[in-house]
């Protein structure tokens, strides 16, 4: 028996400029390369996973886009990267710039 068919859903692609800590930026390259897609596609894909809740858990929880094979391949890429840091510390993140200066 065939799946059904979907039909295409028609969507416009816009460019962003955004900053992102570098170390986050080379894992989500690296995870993009090694699943075939564009960091943009990473991106989307990550994006809308996070507007899906998890079914008994509206406000606490979210769908993950990825497998338990993906889990672990993006755990070797934080080791190698130097990431030592998870979700919550984002709140704590201080912007340095070149020159090794913290700004404010």
């Amino acid at each position: 028996m065939k799946p059904p068919v979907t039909p295409p859903v028609p969507i416009e692609r816009v460019d962003v400029l955004v900053r992102m800590e570098r170390k986050t930026v080379m894992v989500l390259e690296a995870l993009a390369d090694h699943r075939n897609m564009t960091l943009g596609e990473l991106l989307e894909k990550i994006a809308l996973h996070s507007f899906e809740a998890v079914p008994g858990q509206e406000g606490e929880m979210c769908a993950s886009p990825y497998s338990k094979e993906s889990l672990a391949f993006i755990t070797d890429l934080k080791r190698t990267y130097g990431m030592d840091f998870d979700t919550h510390a984002s709140r704590r993140f201080q912007e340095i710039d070149e020159g090794g200066a913290s700004r404010t």
